[in-house]
């Protein structure tokens, strides 16, 4: 019975993979999205904020994965920012920050739009991210606000004991981190894009960005891959998840580690 069973699900996967599906059992052996959750859970994360929101589709994913605390969400692009709010209002527990990119000053920022709008940046693409996926070409530009998430944090009175910090932001995540020192201190854990190779000019790539966050007191507890080049199969980036070994470090000693 057995080996029946084992037959009809290769078949089906086989059907399925022709057309470019897949099922892979829900659980933190086959699942990035369950192993993130029991992260999140394991660590008793409570609150999570979702730096570089774009339309919510993190958010909506820890969700569909089972968290049940409370996410804050920021995007500085104004239809992305529309589109995210209207996502939130379904959810009680998912609030909106302002409309503003953050990074590690006040004031304006000129953003390159992508045609995908996800790929969106501060920083000019490369042409190794561009073969690799030309439906994310620039096709525009927006100059928004700028501001520090120490800020915005103090600003909108951002509780919650436990604190997870994703950052999605196309090659700008040192620069949001120089902007968060004090905040720093509340996170237990982080999420942020890591590239391989150079996809933006001027980005920090993935060794000096691990070995930046161990000397803020974050340990590497797992990778998901994310962008592949689909033509040569390489993998270009992917989302590193860190975390403060059990007990941390108190908030003196970690500002003290930053400044």
């Amino acid at each position: 019975m057995r080996r029946f069973v084992t037959g009809i699900r290769n078949t089906t996967r086989s059907a399925l993979r022709r057309v470019g599906l897949d099922v892979i059992r829900y659980n933190p052996q086959k699942s990035h999205e369950a192993a993130l959750a029991r992260l999140l859970a394991t660590r008793e994360i409570d609150t999570v904020l979702d730096v570089g929101a774009n339309e919510g589709q993190y958010a909506t994913m820890v969700r569909r994965a089972g968290f049940q605390g409370k996410i804050i969400s920021f995007e500085p692009l104004a239809e992305a920012h529309s589109k995210l709010r209207q996502a939130a209002a379904r959810d009680p527990l998912w609030a909106v920050g302002p409309r503003t990119a953050l990074g590690d000053h006040e004031g304006t920022l000129l953003m390159h739009v992508a045609a995908n709008s996800a790929s969106s940046s501060a920083l000019s693409m490369l042409d190794t991210h561009l073969r690799a996926a030309p439906e994310s070409a620039y096709i525009g530009s927006e100059t928004v606000p700028i501001s520090r998430l120490d800020r915005i944090v103090e600003d909108m009175q951002v509780g919650g004991q436990n604190l997870f910090l994703k950052i999605d932001v196309q090659g700008f995540e040192p620069k949001v981190l120089e902007g968060a020192p004090r905040l720093l201190g509340r996170i237990r854990g982080i999420q942020l894009e890591l590239s391989l190779v150079p996809l933006y000019d001027g980005e920090t790539l993935f060794l000096p960005l691990v070995d930046s966050l161990a000397k803020k007191g974050f340990e590497l507890w797992g990778l998901i891959p994310g962008f592949i080049d689909n033509e040569t199969g390489r993998t270009l980036q992917v989302d590193g998840i860190f975390f403060r070994p059990q007990g941390g470090s108190n908030v003196k000693q970690v500002i003290e580690e930053i400044g």
